[in-house]
């Protein structure tokens, strides 16, 4: 396939890329360097239009095909930050940040992005409009959201919307998909359990806020085992558990205890809400103590259209020979946000037998850029081909 052969050929030029990012990572909206470089790539690449300042940091370009008699408007997306961890790659181009690395593979998918909007500069072997999104902020940021907000998809009247991402455990280049729910919500909570603090030698004079908030913790597990239909999917995860003494001898006067729930439906994502805080409050106060309950909802439930994927399927089938039926995922992606907008889908990509994602030892796999440059490409000249 000449998309492959173009893209053999711009591998080194694209791997440097991604190891200068790798190098330069940048969290959250502080996408400065990273928008700075992705916006003066596309300006060398002739886009015929490049903006910055989209959902704060976000990158937005055009490209048009020869010619345009279709109307259609493609986007196509990619996340540039980086994570709060410490790298123990050990690499060449290890992060120079201290406390900031590519531990989510945004360095390649960015790569990626830029290697196919270059190729489609040059060839603009299409009929209608590209528009190619860099976006800040996927790390628990929703910076997704943020480019939405700004008005992103009728400024530039996007009609469908692309996303990729890399997947360790995958062969290098394979890919796989699912139709529908995809990846799940990601809510947030804290919440603050208060009773009566005191000298660990007189515990019927307090009331045990460590006791109360075990309690909450085990009965939490119930709203998945005993709420929840067992054919849904739902995850309630205490992560944090602080008591405000750290003293051998003292009963705390608050513990406070913070976790995630996720779910793959919005009725799920509901009943899970209403019976956390049901379940916090009501065990607080069988021993006397109360509850304050923050729950902060995040990122929506992420569902691929059924024409896109079907398509974005075939488009993988033709780029490697074959595309899995991904499984459910229970981590958030804020690509939700675009696909709550407009119709399009996402896909993985293999990165191969390497550390999963968010690990210190994570990276990203190279060898994958010609099989996702590929599919971004083709994505654009199969769905609007030339007149």
């Amino acid at each position: 396939m000449p998309v492959k052969n173009r893209f053999a050929e711009l591998l080194p030029e694209i791997t440097a890329w991604r190891h200068d990012l790798h190098e330069n990572p940048e969290i959250l909206f502080e996408t400065h360097r990273t928008s700075a470089v992705v916006a003066e790539k596309l300006q060398e690449f002739g886009c015929d239009e490049v903006t910055t300042g989209i959902g704060r940091t976000g990158v937005v370009a055009v490209i048009k095909g020869k010619t345009d008699t279709s109307g259609k408007v493609i986007g196509l997306r990619a996340d540039m930050d980086a994570l709060p961890i410490h790298e123990a790659t050990g690499l060449d181009y290890k992060s120079k940040v201290d406390g900031a690395m590519h531990a989510c593979g945004h360095d390649g998918h960015t790569a990626m992005l830029l290697g196919a909007a270059k190729y489609l500069s040059e060839t603009r072997n299409f009929d209608g409009t590209v528009v190619v999104i860099f976006q800040p902020a996927e790390e628990g940021g929703g910076g997704g959201k943020e480019m939405c907000d700004d008005g992103m998809m009728d400024r530039w009247g996007i009609q469908e919307v692309y996303g990729m991402h890399n997947w360790p455990g995958k062969p290098v280049g394979s890919f796989a998909i699912r139709p529908g729910a995809f990846f799940a919500a990601a809510d947030q909570f804290e919440m603050v359990i208060e009773g009566k603090g005191g000298h660990a030698a007189k515990p019927q004079q307090t009331i045990d806020t460590t006791i109360v908030a075990s309690h909450i913790v085990i009965a939490l597990q119930t709203i998945a085992s005993r709420n929840v239909d067992p054919v849904e999917q739902v995850v309630v995860s205490v992560t944090s558990f602080e008591t405000s003494s750290k003293a051998h001898n003292v009963i705390p006067q608050t513990v406070t205890l913070r976790g995630t729930v996720r779910t793959l439906s919005a009725a799920t994502r509901d009943l899970a809400e209403k019976r956390l805080i049901e379940i916090a409050n009501g065990t607080a106060a069988t021993f006397g103590a109360t509850a304050d309950v923050n729950y902060m909802r995040g990122y929506p439930v992420m569902v691929n259209s059924e024409e896109q994927t079907d398509f974005a399927a075939e488009i993988a089938k033709s780029v490697s020979g074959d595309c899995a039926d991904a499984p459910l995922v229970m981590g958030g992606e804020d690509f939700a946000f675009m696909l709550e907008e407009r119709p399009g889908a996402y896909i993985l990509v293999g990165n191969g037998d390497t550390a999963s994602v968010h690990h210190p030892e994570y990276n990203f796999a190279d060898e994958a850029i010609p099989a996702g440059c590929s599919w971004w490409a083709e994505i654009v000249e199969k769905r609007m081909p030339a007149a």
